[in-house]
């Protein structure tokens, strides 16, 4: 199939190419051609996707079976692309975020709970409606937490900072609030799964790790995966009401329960998770935190000296 990706530098559009490459796709990369191109030889057409005008200046002569749209956070982003192709697409795959549902007292998250109109990423689910009455043969993705190397959010990172460097993990409440990490390999495979299945048109999954770990055990998970004894952490939780923190961010996560049953995505999309948490963390920290440097670099930790203190 002949592919458009959007972005495709950055992350899960890494990933994606490069696995999309190995099955012997033709990938076609639309981005503004700041970062290189992960696989060597793949085409790219530089452009700003926010610019209705240069989007269609761009791409309307251009003929594809199938798009990835992975950095659309509105639908302003989405809307002209998908207009363009509407009837000239095989498959629209639209990366949305299990961040769209409603906060509830029942959990796991199922594909189809209820979505929280005030959401940040009230966008995403704004474009998944927009979507659907197009009548555009898509399907959406929705991620809970992402790691892994090249990760540029700050997650699995936070934690590592701290524990290379023995210092206290803050962290808000009890430490008992139940999260979701999935692997950026995991869901990219995901996704290529996606392609070319009747299945899987029209249809929202849910993509992450099959397991949920709480705040303490994430840390300690992440202590496991940095050769340290994660016994001997020194976690300190804490109560973020009392704090005014501004627009700095002082934990990497959101402090409530949030995870979403995969299920759905096991049995259709004929997939299955390749990393557990400990292995995926391994991942990050040698292939990406140790090899990047980070590990001895200059951390801000005022943050944490506040709420220490």
């Amino acid at each position: 199939m002949r592919i458009l990706m959007m972005g495709g530098t950055r992350f899960i559009g890494v990933y994606l190419t490069r696995m999309l490459v190995e099955q012997g796709h033709e990938v076609v990369l639309f981005n503004r051609g700041n970062r290189p191109a992960p696989v060597k030889g793949v085409f790219e057409i530089k452009g700003d996707r926010t610019s209705s005008t240069e989007l269609k200046e761009k791409l309307s002569k251009e003929h594809f079976d199938a798009i990835f749209d992975n950095n659309g956070r509105e639908l302003s982003d989405t809307q002209p692309l998908a207009e363009m192709f509407k009837d000239r697409v095989q498959h629209f795959v639209y990366m949305s975020s299990a961040g769209v549902y409603l906060r509830s007292d029942q959990l796991p998250h199922i594909e189809g709970d209820p979505v929280d109109p005030n959401s940040r990423h009230r966008g995403k689910h704004e474009t998944e409606a927009y979507l659907t009455q197009l009548g555009l043969p898509f399907t959406s993705i929705r991620p809970t937490y992402i790691y892994g190397p090249q990760n540029y959010n700050e997650l699995e990172s936070w934690f590592f900072d701290r524990i290379v460097r023995d210092r206290p993990l803050p962290i808000p409440g009890n430490g008992l609030h139940i999260t979701q990490l999935g692997h950026v390999k995991d869901l990219a495979r995901a996704m290529c799964n996606v392609l070319e299945n009747a299945q899987a048109v029209g249809q929202i999954y849910n993509v992450s790790g099959d397991r949920y770990v709480t705040f303490d055990g994430l840390a300690r998970a992440c202590a496991e995966a940095a050769g340290k004894a994660a016994d001997q952490l020194q976690i300190v939780h804490y109560d973020p009401k009392q704090f005014d923190f501004g627009k700095r961010k002082a934990f990497p996560l959101r402090v409530q329960h949030f995870f979403a049953a995969v299920n759905k995505a096991v049995t259709e999309l004929n997939w299955q998770p390749e990393f557990d948490l400990i292995s995926g963390l391994k991942d990050s920290f040698h292939n990406d935190y140790l090899a990047s440097g980070r590990g001895t670099a200059q951390v801000d930790f005022s943050t944490d000296d506040e709420i220490l203190g």
